[in-house]
């Protein structure tokens, strides 16, 4: 169900089932209950690195950069700005749909290496905890170039691997609770996380299954105006005693489209050396496909 569906929804089509849950509940309730459906305070703090891979739906052939931002932001980490020719690449509804093959590694503390492919090329984003690189072949730019001050302050003020709720207080987070709201015909409450350097970010706990339904990323420039970016996650899985979600879907305030994340394979604690987060070099081969992980838990939406 897209994200536009909950919206849809009135309050006749609602059954005693769907009734917004007591507002008695606490924010440090609801905060544990996440932690725990999530796999654990306990199993996330033994997770060190985690990569993945899957197919990005892209829209068009001249989204690209486009699909770097779904990617990064489908798992919650820091998303760039898109310049307006890739942002304007997703408006033609009559033309062929994209989907590009792409590998994210992270590893702690705040290392990222994304790969996506596309016309036997392959464009590199890196970030070795301190600086970021580049490569956008695609672009026809065959240079390393380094993040901008505004990535690179991004990147500073992401998150880790874990969720945001998970450890919260030790990163310096605030949580209050706004209300129960309606996301995907799920009852879900709308918690508000007052960052440790100021920002706001939003997110959305199913009221039953405690699994994080709907994140706020970060705003957009589109159409010379910032728009909100929500990113829904569905098909939770559980790998290695965590669950992660296997379908992330992006939407932008005032775009009906969205863009879909979709990981086929994720594997825990894979040994991922330093050296696969430093500058990357100019000319850059697709990795091998990781061997495929140990199958995961059935679904749990």
């Amino acid at each position: 169900m897209s994200l536009l569906a909950g919206a849809c929804l009135t309050q006749a089509l609602a059954a005693a089932d769907t009734k917004a849950p007591a507002v008695g509940v606490s924010v440090a309730q609801i905060v544990e209950k996440h932690v725990a459906a999530r796999g654990g305070l306990k199993a996330w703090r033994t997770v060190q690195t985690l990569s993945m891979s899957g197919k990005l739906d892209a829209g068009t052939p001249d989204s690209i950069e486009r699909s770097a931002k779904i990617a990064r932001q489908g798992m919650g980490a820091s998303v760039k700005a898109a310049p307006a020719a890739a942002a304007q690449g997703g408006t033609d509804k009559t033309a062929q749909q994209v989907q590009l093959p792409f590998r994210l590694e992270m590893k702690r503390p705040r290392k990222s290496r994304l790969e996506i492919d596309f016309a036997g090329k392959t464009a590199v984003q890196v970030y070795d905890g301190q600086q970021g690189w580049k490569l956008r072949p695609y672009l026809n730019r065959d240079d390393v170039e380094p993040f901008t001050a505004e990535e690179a302050k991004s990147e500073e003020t992401k998150g880790d691997l874990e969720p945001a709720l998970v450890d919260y207080a030790a990163k310096g987070t605030q949580v209050a609770l706004e209300g129960v709201e309606q996301v995907d015909g799920h009852n879900a409450y709308k918690l508000k996380l007052t960052l440790k350097n100021g920002d706001v970010q939003h997110i959305w706990i199913d009221a039953q299954s405690f699994l994080d339904l709907k994140v706020e990323g970060q705003p957009r420039r589109m159409d010379g105006k910032m728009r909100t970016v929500w990113i829904s996650q569905r098909d939770f899985r559980a790998v290695q005693g965590v669950m992660v979600p296997y379908l992330c879907e992006t939407a932008n305030a005032g775009n009906p489209r969205t863009h879909r994340m979709m990981i086929e394979s994720v594997t825990v604690n894979r040994s991922l050396e330093d050296a696969r987060f430093s500058k990357p070099q100019v000319l850059v081969a697709a990795s091998p496909t990781p061997a495929a992980p140990a199958a995961a838990a059935p679904a749990k939406k």
